[in-house]
């Protein structure tokens, strides 16, 4: 196999080291890595396959001869370099909110809509979902394909690594405050997240949806290819380091049973089926947290409604729900398209 020039912007934020460490343990075929920051980070080094590699400079005409640059650099320094790298020949492949619903540029999951993948060459952008989107479209593939789904119900429970590397810190030092008597500190969160669920994720909108939960919404709609699947959604942030969990429901136009269910997606590609109840076994975020799969537990038919289907469904928010995903698309690239 060929190998190309890859580069990781945003290279030392959480997610920009997960695609690091995730290019190394998948073997990618990395001829050449380079690794790009703001200025504050220049002169650090990280490692890869037992080098130490510098961290250059974020900026313009960085790209000129990478090939395929992956980005983690929050959204408007993705508005800014993307177009950039995509004009020096590279591939990105972005995990920021700002290319998702662009028209023109593919928002893919491999599992679910790897073909996507083709329309690279619009804009030379491909657009990484949101991590709440992705672990949930991975398990809802399969079971659309049978039945076609009709309607979403989805209630996310998110940890605080996905508000970045300062909410962790928030958690644990607030969590020590309220163990030793005092009052937490609240700096990243709006209220304190020890001991606590914040049904608040990004901000609020006109429709009284937060920015997280409408991309659940409207990502899920692009990803599965069907406009007319109906999705709401509740984000929730909970005191957990890593790893997102949620409560999936949803309706379809044939009968599925809990029994179909578990057949189709202990057959899905990214899927682990962990159903046991009467031993207690379900999926739990300190399991999923540094695996690769989507675990998916707690399946059992809607008494509600004839044709509904109730999940629990886990997955490493950093990993499949960002940098994992990332990689895979440029998998998917370079084994079908460059």
């Amino acid at each position: 196999m060929a190998e190309y020039v890859v580069a990781v912007a945003g290279a030392t934020g959480a997610v920009g080291r997960e695609m690091i460490k995730t290019l190394e343990r998948l073997n990618f075929p990395v001829k050449e890595l380079k690794l790009f920051a703001s200025e504050r980070s220049k002169g650090k080094r990280l490692p890869y396959r037992g080098e130490e590699i510098p961290v250059e400079v974020l900026k313009k005409g960085c790209f000129e001869g990478v090939e395929i640059a992956l980005f983690s650099c929050g959204g408007g320094r993705s508005l800014e370099f993307a177009p950039d790298a995509a004009a020096s020949g590279a591939v990105v492949v972005d995990n920021s909110s700002a290319w998702r619903m662009d028209p023109e540029v593919p928002l893919v999951v491999p599992e679910v809509n790897p073909q996507d993948v083709a329309q690279y060459k619009n804009k030379g952008i491909i657009a990484n979902p949101n991590c709440s989107t992705i672990q949930m479209v991975v398990p809802l593939k399969p079971l659309h394909d049978y039945a076609k789904i009709k309607r979403i119900v989805v209630d996310t429970y998110q940890s605080t690594s996905g508000a970045g590397q300062k909410a962790m810190v928030e958690l644990t030092e607030q969590t020590k405050a309220v163990m030793e008597g005092k009052e937490p500190v609240c700096n990243v969160f709006p209220h304190p997240i020890a001991f606590n669920c914040l049904p608040h994720i990004d901000v609020f909108l006109e429709n009284g949806y937060t920015k997280e939960e409408m991309k659940m919404v409207n990502e899920t709609k692009k990803i599965m290819g069907d406009p007319s699947i109906k999705v709401t959604a509740t984000c929730v942030r909970v005191p957990v380091y890593r790893s997102h969990s949620e409560a999936v429901t949803i309706e379809t136009e044939k009968k599925l049973t809990a029994e179909k269910a578990r057949e189709l997606l202990s057959n899905a590609p990214g899927v682990v089926v962990v159903d046991d109840v009467a031993n207690n076994k379900y999926p739990l975020a300190i399991d999923a947290a540094n695996q690769d799969p989507c675990y998916v537990g707690r399946i059992r038919e809607d008494i509600s409604v004839e044709n509904g289907l109730v999940f629990w469904v886990v997955a490493d928010n950093l990993l499949k729900g960002a940098a994992l995903n990332a990689v895979q698309i440029a998998q998917v690239l370079v084994e079908k398209y460059l």
